[in-house]
């Protein structure tokens, strides 16, 4: 009988998170920048170098374990984590491994309508290390510091995972409630969230685990499912082939799709982990705590029930908005301002997922504004202009957030109600096209759309078609 494998999976998720400054001293967490210039002695590890804590890592930090149902640590530390890489100038790493901020947490995921808790074991505030670029041309590695002590997030789940669907929709999940915070942006083609995977696989029913492996350098969603479901039948044919998993850490090539050993797994005391003589104990008080819980904002599960039960929108409609914070906040903002949220809705859902595509931008890289949308639906239903001006005015919004009403007045794009005018025009139309006015009063109805084409040309697409069907039905029917 063919053996079948269930795979384990558990995650370590690092986030940056989006503070100004780095978590140990004021040196800009800005993204990019020349190497080397975001730069001080206390990041670079400079000799007698004091750090001193960010409080806004502390609050963020915060922020995501009670978001994720974590019980707060209320008195930690840090520890340092002592190893040698050129990107880690102090030959330490200053981290948490006896008292972690958050414990104990857990997530709901929904895969194919099956739903699930995900634990969380901790999350932990770390400082990140720099960065090594590799010069393929000169068979050099530079070093760049600019990324050296950015404050981190590392949320460690349970190994509670069973199949790649399961690990994205977790991830999926993290990354909305983190974005929702404000903690951090999230993009991991930035390298602002990644996730180390460890795995392991077993016979289905044996509650004992297999040897696992962890795999670094995932920066997609797409690439962590590759390498996944590559790791999972690596391991199924050691196993069958009599041989036995090693404990290891393995790095991931997407391009080449396979992943190469690089060093065997280390325990916590290959680090020599002790308390970080430099930096005073974390109190979280009552007063501090309670504090984070009012900034809390409206997370996406919550704005999914009030959006169906406020705004009467197709569940489609709600996944796709509530799926960015960006663009949930564009929603209800134009709502704000006046305009139907159904028909905010639309512009969100047709023209601008229509135009991401095109310009091949995310939601979160939208930058025309709720106000400029809204005086879009205002003109639409005051009949200033009509759907097909709106979608060319939206789509120079979309691109370079014009101001829409001084750009319709600019080039001449208000609709014509002069009923004289356009009666004039669509009386030479039906003139001009006999054919189609011996066809429509034959019973074919369609050929008066023909006619419609014809006038809204005439008047260069600035008539109301509405207005244009009802003077040619009434022309037609004398």
């Amino acid at each position: 009988m063919e053996k079948t494998y269930e795979t384990v999976i558990g995650l370590e998720v690092h986030v940056e998170l989006s503070t100004k400054t780095k978590i140990f001293c004021g040196c800009s967490t800005e993204f990019g920048g020349e190497p080397n210039t975001h730069t001080c002695p206390v990041c670079t590890g400079m000799p007698g170098s004091l750090p001193v804590l960010n409080k806004a890592v502390l609050e963020k930090a915060v922020a995501v374990g009670l978001a994720t149902n974590c019980n707060i640590t209320r008195k930690g530390k840090f520890d340092r984590k002592n190893y040698f890489y050129p990107d880690n100038p102090q030959n330490y790493q200053i981290s948490q491994l006896y008292f972690p901020i958050c414990r104990d947490g857990k997530v709901e995921i929904d895969v194919d309508g099956e739903k699930k808790f995900v634990r969380i074991h901790e999350i932990h505030m770390e400082e990140d290390a720099g960065k090594l670029v590799h010069d393929s041309f000169t068979d050099t590695s530079l070093v760049d510091y600019n990324r050296s002590g950015v404050p981190l997030i590392e949320i460690v789940s349970e190994p509670d995972m069973r199949s790649a669907d399961e690990v994205i929709a977790y991830l999926d999940k993290l990354r909305l409630i983190i974005q929702y915070l404000g903690a951090s942006d999230c993009k991991l083609n930035e390298g602002s969230m990644r996730a180390d995977v460890n795995l392991s696989i077993r016979e289905a029913g044996s509650e004992k685990f297999g040897t696992r492996t962890e795999m670094k350098n995932l920066n997609s969603f797409k690439a962590i499912a590759r390498a996944i479901e590559n790791e999972r039948e690596r391991q199924i044919d050691i196993i069958e082939s009599g041989e036995k998993v090693i404990q290891e850490t393995r790095r991931w090539d997407d391009e080449k799709g396979y992943s190469y050993a690089m060093r065997s797994k280390e325990d916590a005391q290959d680090y020599r982990y002790f308390p970080d003589p430099d930096l005073v104990p974390i109190i979280v008080d009552d007063e501090f705590l309670d504090t984070i819980k009012r900034r809390q904002p409206e997370l996406r599960d919550e704005k999914r029930i009030r959006y169906k039960d406020e705004y009467n929108i197709p569940d489609y409609d709600i996944d796709i908005i509530t799926n960015s914070k960006k663009m949930a906040d564009i929603f209800e903002e134009t709502i704000a301002l006046g305009a139907e949220p159904k028909k905010v809705s639309n512009w969100l859902m047709v023209e601008t997922m229509r135009l991401m595509k095109e310009h091949d931008k995310d939601a979160d890289d939208i930058s025309f504004s709720a106000k400029n949308l809204a005086k879009i639906i205002e003109m639409v239903d005051k009949k200033v202009i009509n759907g097909s001006v709106a979608k060319e005015v939206f789509e120079k919004v979309f691109t370079d957030d014009i101001e829409p009403e001084s750009y319709v007045e600019e080039n001449g794009l208000k609709t014509v109600n002069d009923e004289g005018a356009l009666t004039k025009t669509i009386e030479e139309i039906v003139a001009a096209n006999p054919k189609s006015v011996e066809d429509y009063k034959s019973g074919k109805e369609k050929a008066i759309g023909f006619l419609v084409g014809q006038t809204m040309k005439a008047m260069k697409g600035k008539a109301d078609p509405g207005e244009v069907n009802r003077i040619l039905k009434e022309i037609l029917s004398k």
